[in-house]
């Protein structure tokens, strides 16, 4: 994405290619390959049976299709755009926060690398590394008041770390970084209690049987969590409320 606006694609860049990719593979709709993976833009009305030769030259230059707003994934997780949604929402002053945040880098003499060769899914690796070295374009200004590109070097190979603890941007909310549970006892609602967590992105979120016991202790503690602090004193039943 443009550093200059957090909303466009830079002209040339794998994402861009994806892009293309997705719009010509919706526009052929063929049915038998849809029935295998239909990406959900039914909605759109891209299929060439309908739009024509035209349909596929207008969703190419975003005239129209899913990606002719800024209403997808991407403008929203940059930076800007999480600055922008961060503005409209709060941290509820009675509900309870519990944050992990996963990492999978280190610094060695003021430099952050990736944290292992051989722990890492080598689908995120080059990423992680690519993270690493983000520098914001000195010619465009930066997204908020002291930023600084080491703050954003640490991630898991698909989400900068800083992002993954609790709102910071553009007004930071009450946060308290864990190291042992004991430390933040009494837990007080109101308040993201995050936790740094060691491990690539595919890890912890999308393969179950590779992050093995981890995994498994990660929720048996937000299950103890809320079980001990996340609990209503008194509980009315649907059928018992005062009409």
């Amino acid at each position: 994405m443009l550093p200059e606006d957090g909303r466009s694609l830079t002209p040339i860049s794998l994402l861009q290619l994806c892009r293309v990719a997705v719009i010509i593979y919706d526009w052929f709709d063929i049915p038998w390959v849809k029935a295998y993976y239909n990406f959900g833009f039914d909605h759109f009305n891209m299929s060439r049976k309908k739009v024509g030769i035209w349909g596929l030259v207008n969703g190419l230059l975003r005239n129209n299709g899913p990606f002719a707003s800024g209403d997808w994934i991407l403008p929203d997780i940059t930076i800007t755009g999480s600055i922008r949604l961060n503005s409209s929402i709060r941290t509820f002053p009675h509900t309870y926060y519990f944050s992990y945040a996963t990492k999978c880098t280190r610094k060695i003499m003021g430099t952050t690398i990736p944290s292992s060769i051989l722990g890492i899914h080598p689908l995120l690796f080059i990423r992680i590394l690519q993270m690493t070295q983000w520098r914001h374009p000195p010619d465009v200004t930066p997204p908020y008041k002291g930023y600084r590109d080491e703050d954003w070097w640490d991630n898991d190979g698909a989400l900068n770390t800083i992002s993954m603890t609790h709102p910071r941007f553009p007004v930071e909310h009450p946060s308290c970084y864990v190291v042992e549970d004991s430390e933040c006892q009494p837990l007080q609602p109101g308040i993201w209690y995050y936790k740094i967590v060691e491990g690539d992105h595919i890890l912890f979120i999308l393969n179950r049987e590779r992050a093995g016991v981890q995994f498994d202790l990660i929720y048996d503690g937000i299950f103890e969590l809320c079980r001990k602090h996340a609990f209503r004193n008194t509980r009315t039943l649907p059928n018992l409320v005062n009409h």
